[in-house]
């Protein structure tokens, strides 16, 4: 373009360069600043509603704590201290981010968004971190304690090679008697009978059973009937208690698999969140916007 000066005047035609045109879109220390503020406000919030979590539950007195309602109320907690987190980090993150003026508003909202959503991925993926060491170092605390018990065990158990041994059942077989043997070893001998039985469907052979009727009479000095109705008893409990841990097992497996959905819903529903906060942070960036009633100078 050509400019006609007046006399005396010079003109210096000067190019606009940036550093910008050279560089990334992508403001990772504003982002890096949302993941700090995300997790810290997850921290502190998930530590403040354990402890009033655990203030409310008194396992001493009166009826224990309904754990549908337990499960309900962390869940509701978790989710709004997940989603509340993730927003704050991507407000900050596209109140911090530089503007690159080369793009339209439209374009400008997708850019403080894709902030958000990396603010989300970055804390997802340092809380996730968290969480594994977690879990790492309670599995190698059980771990050392296992080892342990099974090392105290293995010293002060007699003939363990007998009670062990997967052939031991059978052996037994060979050499039952219902005369009088000694307490302990008989003892032995039916948590063999026990332990062959719940490796089928639980049910105790109608020949172990007479066997260790015959048993504790012999032992007992009881009738045999009464023998008979000792074994039953515990054949019943030990029955119940198994099915109690099949229970308990289809318990836990359904509560985490609705733990994993929920821990997904959750984690979709903070992305759009922090994607959502990010753009109105770059919003309020662009116009200048200020909060006097909270921010202000004191």
């Amino acid at each position: 373009m050509t400019i006609d000066a007046p006399a005396g005047v010079a003109i210096v035609e000067t190019t606009a360069t940036s550093d910008r045109d050279q560089s990334s879109y992508v403001d990772w220390p504003a982002i890096i600043a949302g993941i700090i503020l995300a997790s810290a406000i997850s921290l502190v919030l998930i530590s403040f509603g354990s402890a009033v979590g655990l203030n409310f539950l008194d396992f001493g007195y009166g009826d224990a704590p309904n754990p549908i309602f337990v499960g309900i109320a962390a869940a509701t907690w978790f989710l709004w201290v997940q989603v509340s987190s993730f927003m704050a980090g991507g407000y900050l993150t596209g109140r911090l981010r530089r503007r690159y003026f080369d793009a339209n508003e439209d374009e400008s909202d997708l850019r403080d968004g894709a902030h958000g959503l990396l603010v989300w991925a970055g804390a997802a993926i340092l809380g996730t971190m968290i969480a594994v060491g977690g879990i790492g170092a309670a599995a190698n605390a059980v771990g050392s304690a296992a080892a342990t018990v099974t090392t105290a065990a293995s010293n002060v158990a007699e003939g363990a090679a007998d009670a062990v041994g997967p052939n031991a059942y059978f052996i037994d077989t060979m050499f039952r008697s219902t005369q009088p043997v000694d307490a302990e070893a008989a003892r032995r001998e039916a948590g063999r009978i026990f332990a062959q039985a719940a490796l089928g469907d639980g049910a105790v052979a109608e020949a172990d059973r007479t066997y260790l009727a015959g048993v504790v009479a012999a032992n007992t000095g009881i009738p045999p009937e009464e023998a008979q109705a000792r074994v039953d008893a515990a054949i019943a409990s030990v029955e119940q208690a198994r099915q109690d841990a099949i229970e308990a097992a289809r318990i836990a497996r359904n509560t985490a698999i609705i733990g994993a959905f929920l821990l997904a819903a959750s984690l979709l529903v903070s992305a759009i969140g922090a994607f959502w906060a990010a753009q109105k942070g770059g919003n309020h960036r662009d116009e200048n916007t200020v909060l006097t009633g909270v921010f202000r100078r004191f």
